[in-house]
């Protein structure tokens, strides 16, 4: 993902793919019966997270940035 967008979305990319494999992840959890110890593999949530960067990286840093006064 760096390579494609550069190292200044990277922390975009982990940010949403972690909060999003989380959601997902505890979800299941709880709606399933399959419990803490099933492994839940981390690629897809990595490409989800490449398209949203893709398509409102940009906006979404800036709207970051606005937010926090800088």
């Amino acid at each position: 993902m760096g390579a494609w967008f550069g190292w200044k979305m990277l922390p975009l990319i982990v940010l949403v793919s972690s909060f999003f494999g989380a959601v997902i992840g505890v979800a299941l959890i709880v709606l399933s019966k399959r419990g803490r110890n099933y492994a839940l593999p981390f690629g897809p949530y990595l490409a989800f997270a490449g398209m949203v960067a893709l398509l409102a990286g940009r906006p979404l840093i800036d709207a970051y940035l606005n937010a926090a006064g800088h």
